[in-house]
């Protein structure tokens, strides 16, 4: 009798073993999207992509082969693994933090090193309010009804910045982008509430020029 019990009680623990085992690879793979998936998380992804200039069909909410290429042209410009499978990064890279833990700690994190890396690429050697000044303006875009809506949004948006084209977004993060991250996410904005920034010495485009300056910090002006 004992021997039953104890084997009924083995199989239970077994069978609850392999519940967990079969939830966990369901949640795994309910984190990625590829060829074959549909629904709302489908659209926001072709949404995000038709918004910032990588995918020109139908926002329709099935993941098809147009949805594939466009993921795989993203993940290409922004330094991913380019399969075409819009997995846990991809989702983080377009704002939508592995299906929608953004108020989380881990999406916060994520938020705060992204914010840390483009301030220190974009504004190294600059004065520590031109720093935070910088993180000020990736967040006044992301509230700006004409810019995407997360910072990764912002980021990665085509063009925005030039550190995500010359690869100086992979160069190490100083400590103290790090914490002019921190403020700008905090609340400060020594910009005035710009929206964009550049360096006369190196800029090339006559509209930046015409922008309304704001003020000027380091090397940088501050426009709304």
């Amino acid at each position: 009798m004992e021997t039953r019990r104890r084997l009924a009680g083995a199989l239970a623990l077994l069978f609850a073993v392999n519940i967990v085992l079969i939830t966990l690879a369901q949640s795994a793979q309910a984190a990625a999207y590829r060829v074959g998936s549909s629904g709302s998380q489908v659209r926001t992804i072709q949404t995000k992509l038709k918004n910032w200039g990588y995918y020109s069909g139908a926002v329709d909410g099935i993941y098809g082969s147009e949805t594939a290429r466009a993921v795989e042209y993203f993940q290409r410009k922004n330094g991913l693994t380019a399969d075409g499978v819009a997995g846990p990064a991809t989702l983080r890279a377009l704002g939508m933090e592995s299906g929608g833990s953004g108020g989380t700690a881990a999406g916060q994190a994520d938020s705060l090193a992204l914010l840390a890396r483009v301030i220190s690429a974009e504004a190294r050697g600059e004065p520590y309010s031109g720093q935070v000044a910088v993180g000020a303006v990736i967040l006044n875009r992301v509230e700006h009804p004409s810019f995407p809506g997360t910072i990764a949004g912002v980021v990665y948006q085509p063009g925005a910045f030039t550190c995500m084209v010359d690869g100086q977004i992979d160069q190490p993060v100083a400590d103290s982008s790090v914490r002019a991250a921190q403020d700008a996410l905090n609340g400060a904005d020594p910009s005035g509430g710009a929206i964009y920034y550049f360096n006369p010495a190196t800029a090339t485009s006559a509209w930046i020029w015409s922008r309304p300056l704001i003020k000027v910090i380091g090397k940088h002006r501050f426009c709304s």
